[in-house]
């Protein structure tokens, strides 16, 4: 039996009742890696190389995931949201062929969508990887000096990132603007 591993849990069983068996599904409950905690967590003097350790809350789910993997003979890959990227992370976690099409895609939870994915499974786009891993780097670089600030200044537990920066920095000039004002008259 082939094996199916998607995101969420609800999916995992929607799709195993529309399959009858004849696979089997396992979620893994979105990213299983990302970049460290408690560090920068990306290489600068390396080509900005990003280090990823396994969340330590999914590491029940890669155990339990490798197990299955090994039990079953093929393995799909049928992540959403940023797909590409969790299932690049699956792949290497499991220890799964690179040059295997794996990869299957739909864009509505239907029999035929599913059934026709698994038609045309393909290789990780590793251009679409390459991509999620830049938008996580630029966070990481920009929001891990940045979150200590916002965290001091503004409200405790706040994080930010390549977006909130740009948002942090038109609300400073404001208040700049807003400080330097002279009204006249």
């Amino acid at each position: 039996m082939d094996l199916i591993i998607v995101e969420s849990p609800s999916k995992a069983k929607t799709i195993s009742k529309y399959l009858k068996g004849k696979y089997k599904v396992a979620a893994s409950g979105g990213h299983v890696r990302d970049l460290p905690e408690r560090t920068l967590g990306v290489k600068i003097t390396e080509n900005f190389e990003p280090k990823y350790e396994i969340t330590a809350s999914k590491k029940e789910v890669i155990k339990r995931l490798a197990a299955e993997a090994k039990k079953c003979g093929k393995v799909y890959l049928a992540t959403d949201r940023e797909g590409e990227a969790i299932s690049w992370h699956l792949q290497t976690v499991l220890g799964l062929d690179e040059n295997q099409a794996n990869r299957i895609e739909f864009n509505e939870i239907s029999p035929a969508a599913v059934q026709n994915a698994l038609k045309t499974p393909r290789r990780i786009n590793i251009n679409l990887v390459d991509a999620q891993q830049a938008r996580r780097v630029l966070d990481r670089l920009v929001g891990y000096k940045l979150s200590p600030l916002l965290n001091k200044r503004i409200q405790n537990g706040l994080s930010a990132g390549r977006v909130q920066s740009v948002a942090l920095r038109l609300i400073v000039d404001r208040e700049r603007e807003i400080s330097a004002f002279k009204p006249e008259g």
